[in-house]
């Protein structure tokens, strides 16, 4: 992945973005070519050197059962938004301005493994669970549901686990801009409803452009 010097994310930004992100794509070369599921990951950090992404997939879904060919890859993201020119105070200096998207990304790369064990998998969907309803006023329980309902769920999935080796991410989010041109583009996200999107922005700035 192209990453600019003022786009490159520190350690502490990437640890944050695997362990609170929405679904990711599991891509992987196979001997019947590029395959890519979507999926749901949690973050293990005390697996291998690099932590480890861990997620289920259908029984169904023949991804599983086709050899990785190297590395996996899962491509995690973040906020991502539109960005206009208008929103540029430079706009009504120059002129000079074009629209961009920022966005928020990390590539990790991998060993596949799959787990076709009802246990592990059992873990995964718990900490999956677990991890999602947190902050909700009446969270939902794997236990709130009947045990033999969840044993037929759990027998039509698989479990997947990716031990990272590496991550390349990128943070695009108006670096190169001038402390004007962030402010206006936070505001302009805020406007626009994106408070997920200028909150990035807002954290990724240097201090002149937040507010």
């Amino acid at each position: 992945m192209y990453i600019p010097a003022h786009f490159a994310a520190d350690e502490a930004s990437v640890e944050r973005l695997l362990a609170d992100h929405g679904a990711a794509d599991l891509v992987t070369a196979t001997p019947r070519g590029l395959m890519a599921t979507p999926l749901p990951f949690v973050y293990d950090p005390g697996v291998g050197e690099r932590g480890a992404l861990l997620g289920h997939m259908a029984r169904n879904n023949e991804h599983w059962r086709l050899p990785a060919l190297g590395e996996a890859l899962v491509i995690v993201r973040g906020p991502d938004a539109y960005v206009s020119p208008s929103w540029y105070a430079t706009k009504a200096e120059h002129g000079r301005v074009v629209p961009t998207w920022n966005y928020v990304t990390a590539h990790v790369y991998g060993d596949l493994v799959i787990h076709d064990d009802e246990t592990w998998v059992a873990d995964v969907v718990r900490r999956l669970t677990d991890h999602h309803e947190a902050g909700r006023a009446k969270p939902w329980s794997v236990d709130d549901a009947p045990p033999g309902y969840i044993a037929g769920q759990l027998r039509a999935v698989v479990g997947v686990e990716v031990v990272i080796k590496r991550v390349e991410a990128k943070f695009k989010l108006s670096q190169n801009r001038p402390a004007r041109d962030i402010a206006g583009v936070i505001a302009g996200l805020e406007a626009d409803g994106r408070t997920d999107a200028a909150a990035a922005v807002r954290e990724h700035a240097p201090q002149a452009a937040r507010r």
